[in-house]
């Protein structure tokens, strides 16, 4: 069923690409911009956030309603916001790789010569990015739905692309922070804003906000995105120390060289003592990184224990994402779905705790 459900939405979204190009006008105004968007958009993905949308939506709604076919395409608009945050995201991490293929805003340097190449791209970029969340709300108003249900969800949208952007704001302000100012609290915080809300939170609810879904059933399901985008977070910080770029699709030295405050990084600070505790310090806050730092940072992560202590906070937090997935009031079918779902996300961290026990034995 996710694999059917799945290129229904790749479909939606390549077919809300061709009405854009209609209602817009986009190819007009520039054929480059509009090809951009359009090939950055239908890149290969897992469709995480329109899945679960309708995963929930499917679990809520009466057993004699027929589906509206409009729902796939007002899914697309949670992919649609998921990619407008990448492209700000990637243009403040001066990040060069996206889903193995250039950024938009290293697509869109090129478009004119210019003595400051990489500025035009970052302009564009942010621009381009605009476009692309108008063109959100766009699909998520091409539902057809109760009118006071659309506009709740509508209304949880919004507020969670501002939310997203808090999280953007606290990222960004991390980066610059010193080491001893940040608390796990705090990246806590951030992994809620910035990860949670948008990735699981958002979609999960207002799925369930159009279906007619229970007050109770609303507030349970935002506990559980919190709990499993947290804990997805910590997995992709992990990755991106650990895995290799041509798994994760982009530099694995992003991560360091941006000195993004996780919880490894807040972890291995409190525990290290000594030289070691300095070395860490000393090679973390290099302004220039290399391929040797990260082995360096990686080993003294281990020596602090700070994978281990990571590893148990993603699976403290999908034991919580099941308990509340058994209180939930779902059609049982579409409970056990995205419990199956989460179990996947979740195998690489797995794999990972395996072979940093067999390594630590």
């Amino acid at each position: 069923m996710i694999e059917q459900i799945r290129t229904k939405i790749d479909n939606s979204l390549e077919s809300f690409m061709e009405r854009i190009k209609k209602d817009y006008k986009l190819h007009l105004v520039s054929p480059v911009l509009y090809e951009s968007i359009r090939e950055f958009s239908l890149r290969k993905g897992k469709r995480i956030r329109p899945l679960l949308l309708i995963l929930c939506y499917q679990g809520y709604c009466p057993n004699n309603k027929r589906i509206p076919s409009s729902l796939y395409n007002a899914s697309t608009c949670i992919e649609l916001l998921h990619n407008f945050m990448l492209i700000h995201d990637d243009i403040i991490d001066r990040s060069n790789l996206r889903r193995g293929k250039p950024t938009l805003h290293k697509l869109l340097e090129k478009m004119a010569k210019t003595k400051e190449q990489q500025k035009l791209g970052f302009d564009l970029g942010i621009i381009a990015g605009d476009i692309v969340y108008a063109l959100a709300i766009d699909a998520f108003l091409s539902i057809k739905e109760a009118p006071e249900r659309k506009e709740r969800a509508l209304k949880y949208f919004i507020q969670t692309a501002a939310f997203t952007a808090m999280g953007e704001f606290i990222d960004t302000l991390h980066g610059v922070a010193s080491l001893k100012q940040i608390k796990e609290k705090d990246v806590f915080l951030n992994y809620t804003l910035k990860t949670a809300r948008y990735t699981f939170d958002c979609p999960m609810v207002t799925g369930a906000i159009l279906a007619g879904a229970g007050e109770k059933d609303i507030k349970l399901l935002s506990e559980l995105g919190i709990m499993v985008g947290q804990a997805f977070q910590i997995q992709d910080d992990i990755i991106g120390i650990f895995d290799s770029q041509k798994n994760i699709g982009k530099s694995i030295l992003s991560d360091i060289a941006e000195m993004k405050k996780t919880i490894l990084v807040c972890h291995a600070y409190e525990k290290l003592k000594g030289k070691k505790h300095k070395e860490f310090v000393t090679c973390f806050t290099k302004p220039k990184k290399t391929y040797k730092d990260l082995i360096t940072i990686r080993k003294l992560f281990m020596q602090a224990g700070s994978l281990e202590y990571s590893l148990k906070e993603i699976n403290h937090r999908i034991k919580k994402t099941f308990i509340i997935i058994d209180k939930l009031k779902m059609k049982k079918q579409y409970k056990n779905i995205i419990q199956n779902a989460i179990r996947q996300l979740f195998k690489h961290s797995q794999r990972m705790a395996e072979l940093h026990k067999a390594t630590s034995s």
